[in-house]
């Protein structure tokens, strides 16, 4: 008999010519705002709302950069920025590891329940949570502090929970029986066997948690008073004024801020995308 195989269909010039075009048009829908951060930076306010507009400034003005880096305090909200981000990268490295191992492994009535329960606090907005954390953090006497931002990152997130269980599901459990056999309690069974084989999955949550802080705006604009004690997020707001907005300062502290973030998830993209590929989807 004749074995017939079936031809793998290959892409007509036409159709990958399409094709890359039609990504190309996608990613610079998705960079045009860049760009014009990007252009706007290097401009004087006065060319950023010229009519028609222009995407390359006439004369590139790059004092805009040294400019609005100095006229305030960045150096001081990067220090603070960056406090907050690693407290509460610590806080959920810690507090999510040790909850998502419970419902990974430990055997409790009503494990599953309260499992869902917690997910669901994930359609739970910002907002809705906003006043009664407040309420409380004032009754303590802990506004204009970093306690508030940094805090409930000890008490977990649903959604790193979420995903360090999806991750600890993916590890044989001949390896934890084994470590038990050797005289492992849980806690070194969760130190030294689980975590070391979840590298990725932590990567991932620090990345998360690291891009969460760096970004916030509505969680120190609450809770922090005192100009001495803003985040980058809140220092960049200082460039508008009640009658003017120094645009090309914005724009060109924006970028410089942005950096950052863009630089760590290029660093650690394969682990970033070892730790998503890695969860699995098994509830």
């Amino acid at each position: 008999m004749k074995e017939y195989s079936t031809p793998i269909l290959q892409p007509r010039g036409w159709q990958r010519y399409l094709h890359i075009g039609f990504l190309l048009t996608v990613a610079m829908i998705f960079l045009a705002p860049a760009l014009w951060m990007i252009s706007s930076s290097l401009k004087p306010d006065y060319e950023i709302f010229a009519t028609p507009p222009t995407l390359l400034p006439v004369s590139p003005r790059w004092q805009n950069y040294p400019e609005a880096l100095t006229s305030l305090p960045f150096g001081r909200f990067a220090i603070n920025t960056l406090i907050i981000a690693l407290s509460t990268i610590i806080g959920h490295l810690l507090s999510c590891s040790i909850v998502a191992y419970g419902f990974a492994r430990l055997q409790a009535p009503g494990k599953g329940f309260f499992f869902v329960l917690m997910l669901s606090t994930l359609m739970l907005p910002y907002p809705v949570t906003m006043v009664p954390l407040f309420i409380i953090f004032s009754k303590l006497g802990l506004i204009n502090n970093f306690i508030p931002l940094i805090l409930p990152a000890f008490f977990g997130n649903a959604f790193y929970i979420f995903l360090l269980r999806q991750s600890f599901k993916q590890i044989p459990a001949d390896l934890e029986d084994a470590a038990r056999m050797d005289g492992a309690t849980t806690f070194q069974v969760l130190r030294n066997v689980i975590l070391p084989l979840s590298r990725p999955a932590l990567a991932t949550v620090a990345i998360f948690t690291f891009q969460a802080a760096w970004n916030d705006f509505l969680g120190p604009l609450i809770f922090l008073h005192d100009q001495s004690l803003y985040t980058l997020q809140l220092g960049l707001s200082l460039f508008r004024g009640a009658y003017n907005v120094q645009w090309a300062y914005l724009m060109a502290a924006s970028l410089v801020i942005t950096l950052p973030v863009i630089a760590i998830f290029f660093i650690a993209q394969k682990s970033f995308i070892e730790g998503v590929g890695f969860t699995g989807t098994k509830i």
